[in-house]
């Protein structure tokens, strides 16, 4: 584990793009029992959640018209018990930090892994997530 003190910025960028901390096990599944979509965000200290990941994201929300209902973030590595109950709504999918997920009412529809982000750009993987967003999380129309 890292200091907190060390951590903070990278918390707070994903907090500063409207992206809810969940630090407690209780806090993932309470997150994951609302109804709708939820972007799952399990952040690291790693270069690839620097300079990719985390931008990436900010892109891909300040870019898409088709938002998940909620989102959620966990940190690898600092927030061990929140991780851990994160990663086991991946059903199946080996542990990946970062990574970025879709769950709809609390079942896996979309996982972007590790080594996914470490062989794209930040654009590449806003691109990607806006096209998830709108496979995944776009409204019905009546």
């Amino acid at each position: 584990m890292y200091p907190e003190l060390m951590v903070i910025p990278m918390r707070e960028e994903l907090v500063r793009a409207g992206i809810n901390e969940t630090r407690t096990a209780e806090d993932v599944d309470a997150a994951l029992a609302l109804p709708g979509t939820t972007m799952l965000v399990v952040n690291s200290i790693c270069g690839c959640a620097a300079g990719k990941m985390r931008p990436g994201v900010r892109l891909a929300l300040a870019n898409s018209t088709n938002l998940p209902d909620h989102k959620i973030t966990v940190f690898a590595g600092q927030d061990h018990e929140a991780t851990q109950r994160a990663r086991s709504y991946f059903e199946g999918n080996p542990p990946s930090s970062p990574a970025i997920a879709i769950l709809r009412d609390g079942k896996l529809v979309y996982l972007m892994q590790r080594y996914i982000i470490e062989q794209s750009t930040a654009q590449q993987i806003a691109g990607e997530l806006v096209r998830a967003f709108d496979e995944f999380c776009a409204k019905a129309t009546a």
